[in-house]
């Protein structure tokens, strides 16, 4: 049976700000807590406001290791304003720019969360050029265009020990879901053509793969 979430952290999940359905949370939580297993950090490239990032935390603190978290804070494309998936509380009113650190902040400090994770502030790309720590997971769920898509995933990619587990969240099949998951689908179909991974679980359109072999 896969491993669950305490009620406790599943409340804390459902009351944070985010994108992540519940069905698919639980998917990505028996899927961190297997990759922890292998006693390597556990890692999200898009932090937003910390709700995927307590499942993490908690699979980390589970398996005694420690979940990574890589995210700029200004937003990704679609959480402009002016897109379907802009919030305005999310705007620092100083400076008129989204800046979802207080956010993520305070929903670690609720879930009693913040001993077991590490935020990595900054651009993925700039992050994994000076990362030099093998990971048990990555979870790509930044931002949804090609460039950025394949930006993180050629850039943690080659971090993801054998045996690891690679998770794609926004993987849409359909080519009317351009702007909102035709790019992790994209990389999800590279992850496989690469020979590299075997497809592990799909829930929706979150997309668990392990790492069996060299390449990406």
């Amino acid at each position: 049976m896969p491993a669950a979430p305490t009620p406790e952290i599943l409340a804390a999940f459902e009351a944070a700000k985010g994108f992540l359905p519940p069905h698919e949370g639980l998917a990505l939580y028996a899927a961190a807590v297997e990759a922890g297993r292998l006693g390597l950090p556990l890692l999200e490239i898009g932090t937003y406001c910390g709700r995927s990032t307590i499942l993490l935390a908690d699979a980390a603190r589970r398996a005694g290791v420690t979940a990574l978290t890589v995210d700029h804070h200004r937003g990704s494309e679609e959480q402009q304003p002016g897109w379907d998936y802009h919030d305005p509380e999310t705007v620092d009113p100083e400076i008129g720019l989204m800046d979802t650190l207080p956010a993520f902040r305070r929903t670690l400090h609720r879930a009693g969360l913040e001993d077991h994770v590490v935020a990595l502030v900054g651009r993925s790309p700039q992050v994994a050029a000076v990362w030099n720590t093998p990971v048990g997971f990555v979870f790509v769920d930044g931002g949804h265009t090609d460039e950025h898509a394949n930006a993180d995933y050629e850039g943690w990619v080659p971090h993801l020990a054998k045996g690891g587990l690679l998770a794609i969240h926004d993987v849409f099949p359909d080519p009317q879901d351009e702007f909102t998951g035709q790019a992790p689908y994209r990389i999800y179909l590279r992850a496989l053509a690469s020979g590299a991974f075997a497809e592990v679980s799909a829930t929706d359109s979150l997309r668990v793969l392990r790492r069996t072999g060299p390449g990406i």
